[in-house]
């Protein structure tokens, strides 16, 4: 038998080879002509129903207090089913543990006792045994109810929560015995509650819309980052979505908000409200140098009869400002040389047009210009702008603009009303107040930069702007304008309101505090708007009077007869020695011993050594929030916090890796 030669060999193997790949190039044509032709209409209707990429919404960023706390932040809450119709569901298992489920449910949700849990779920195995029979007798398809409620009324639980509810009797199975199902929802929460809540905002229940007013609005596209997408597919054997682009987390906003002089503000103006029941207050504490707003409430009278921020943002809305006014009326005058402080002013009632401009029921006579403002009177301010402005009012109003009045600050709030200042107005009765509109935290701006050596600048509510904890943009103080007046006039009006405080009879008397020096002056307006009656109040000032480091104004109105100097200035007050006492808190080891004070008895306490180790996750249970939020948040973790009281768990396993961003859920008692 001839040998092959090595060449034949070879072509021998191509051949094979070729005739290989050619019968797989067939068999692929095959293929494709029979799912394209044969099962063409199928496999159209499936692509037809194949999910397309679904958006993942981002985390949204925080927002923090000025030092941290945290403000505003995103947690994820459960809505909770029974599917009744789980294989592994049955009734004996389910009747044996009813009484111990319900009872545990009744614990830890109160609001409805064991026996109403008990008859609500038995309700819903009631109706799987209804829908049984209905297919059993039938002989065809039923709409079967695979979602049936827990919680009647549609609670929402925390993931701490959730972890509890899966320990419960019968619950504690897998979820294809027990039919439990949980349905992840995004929620925003304020762990301070009201706390500056209309400043902080809120945002749309639906995640996509995104921010509805205040920060969460205005800082809304760098707050909800960026979304990411998912695609539904098959993954050891079931169809789950699966993240096919990372969302990014959205950045975090420092505020420029004091959550102790916050607390202090609010406390003050709500005990001056229910004490004298009036429809609504705002108070603004702002930083003299930086213009950052320290604090700022919006309360407002609801239907349930207390006050609360659910209504406006009162702080932001131009309405008429009062004698407030006759402090820029003033300074108007001062700098164009129509009047000196000494200067004896007629302030009688006197009529004027069709209307008598008077001071109520006082009447002051021969007084000072200086007293004018002492005293607030509407003659006496009226007759000195008359003297300067009678014949030529567009100087006046434009000496109200050149001392920054009409300018606009361009705040941080959506919705923020600009001052209305009409170069038309009659010039009387506007240097008290009456024919312009300004809104509160306006009006404030410029008693700041009375307070601020003439310089004025716009409120700020953010300081910094945060990425995973990093600083990405660091906000500067705005200048408005440089100088409003000459430090001569700057002078005579600081003066001016320092004695409205301290003179006996200065309307701001009530103001005046042992603890620091108050300056300012007060305000009553009549309501002229509509939708409103009665009498509007302030106070606008700053302390200490000397050197000055906040400036602060405080607005109540209500139906009745109150007044700027019995309603407003005790509210001021109030804030500013809140404030002041804050800082004179003394250190126990400085105080000086007393002989006569009986020593403390030795307390044995059990510390417990707590190591912390750099990325890794740490143990904060038994912890306060305080301190928990501190540590968590230094290991780059974004902190969900329900409660108060003590952490009692964590949603992330001590000593776990830390992933910077990863949110965490602690659970307070």
């Amino acid at each position: 038998m001839a040998k092959i030669s090595q060449n034949s060999k070879i072509r021998i193997s191509y051949f094979l080879v070729a005739l290989l790949f050619g019968c797989i190039g067939i068999a692929i044509i095959v293929k494709a002509l029979y799912i394209s032709v044969i099962e063409g209409d199928r496999w159209r209707e499936v692509g037809k129903t194949t999910r397309k990429p679904q958006e993942v919404i981002a985390q949204r960023g925080n927002i923090y207090s000025h030092d941290g706390q945290l403000m505003a932040t995103t947690e994820y809450v459960y809505r909770l089913y029974i599917d009744f119709w789980a294989d592994g569901l049955k009734k004996d298992t389910l009747k044996k543990y009813i009484d111990p489920l319900s009872e545990e449910l009744a614990k830890m949700f109160p609001e409805k006792s064991a026996a109403q849990y008990r008859s609500h779920i038995m309700a819903g195995w009631n109706i799987r045994v209804n829908e049984e029979a209905k297919i059993k007798s039938e002989k065809k398809d039923v709409q079967k109810s695979r979602e049936y409620k827990l919680f009647e009324n549609n609670r929402l639980v925390s993931y701490v929560d959730l972890k509890e509810i899966k320990k419960l009797p019968f619950l504690r199975q897998s979820k294809y015995k027990s039919g439990l199902i949980s349905k992840q929802f995004v929620k925003r929460t304020k762990p301070f509650g009201t706390l500056a809540s209309r400043t902080i905002g809120d945002i749309y229940g639906e995640f996509k819309k995104g921010g509805k007013n205040g920060l969460e609005l205005e800082y809304d596209s760098l707050l909800r980052g960026v979304p990411g997408t998912s695609v539904r597919r098959k993954l050891y054997g079931r169809m789950m979505d699966v993240i096919d682009v990372d969302p990014i987390p959205g950045k975090d906003i420092i505020s420029t908000i004091d959550v102790i002089i916050q607390d202090i503000t609010e406390n003050a103006l709500l005990d001056k409200l229910r004490e004298i029941n009036a429809n609504w207050g705002t108070a603004i504490v702002m930083e003299v140098r930086t213009g950052e707003i320290k604090a700022i409430t919006n309360l407002g009278r609801t239907s349930r009869g207390d006050w609360s921020e659910e209504k406006w943002n009162y702080a932001l809305a131009a309405r008429q400002p009062g004698s407030t006014f006759k402090v820029a009326s003033m300074m108007v005058a001062l700098e164009d040389g129509v009047v000196s402080p000494k200067d004896t002013v007629n302030a009688e009632p006197f009529l004027h047009g069709p209307k008598v401009i008077a001071d109520g029921k006082n009447n002051y006579g021969k007084i000072s210009a200086e007293q004018v403002i002492w005293r607030s009177s509407n003659p006496g301010m009226a007759r000195i702008i008359l003297k300067g402005y009678a014949n030529k009012p567009g100087k006046y109003i434009e000496g109200l603009y050149r001392i920054g009045l009409n300018e606009d600050l361009k705040l941080e709030i959506p919705g923020a009303a600009k001052p209305y200042i009409p170069k038309n107005v009659e010039p009387a009765r506007t240097s008290y107040g009456y024919s312009v509109k300004i809104s509160p935290i306006y009006m404030l701006a410029f008693f700041n930069a009375i307070a601020n050596d003439g310089k004025m600048i716009s409120p700020i509510f953010v300081k910094e702007i945060q990425q995973n904890g990093k600083t990405v943009e660091r906000k500067k103080t705005k200048v408005v304008r440089d100088k409003i007046c000459s430090d001569k006039t700057l002078s005579q009006i600081r003066e001016m309101l320092y004695d409205v405080v301290h003179e006996k009879n200065g309307t701001g008397k009530n103001a005046r505090s042992s603890f620091v020096e108050i300056s300012g002056k007060t305000a009553t307006a009549e309501i002229q708007e509509a939708g409103e009656s009665g009498n509007r109040s302030a106070f606008c000032g700053y302390f200490p009077s000397k050197e000055p480091l906040y400036s602060f104004i405080v607005v109540i109105s209500d139906n009745s007869q109150i007044y700027g100097g019995t309603a407003c200035a005790p509210v001021a007050k109030a804030i500013a020695e809140g404030i002041v006492s804050r800082s004179m808190a003394q250190k126990v080891e400085d105080c000086p011993k007393d002989s006569l004070t009986p020593l403390s008895p030795k307390v044995k306490v059990n510390l417990k050594d707590r190591k912390v180790i750099s990325n890794l996750v740490p143990n904060v249970v038994g912890m306060g929030a305080k301190d928990a939020v501190y540590l968590l948040e230094n290991a780059g973790l974004k902190v969900n916090l329900t409660g108060k009281g003590t952490v009692v768990s964590q949603t992330i396993t001590p000593g776990t890796g830390a992933v910077k961003g990863q949110t965490i859920g602690i659970q307070l008692r």
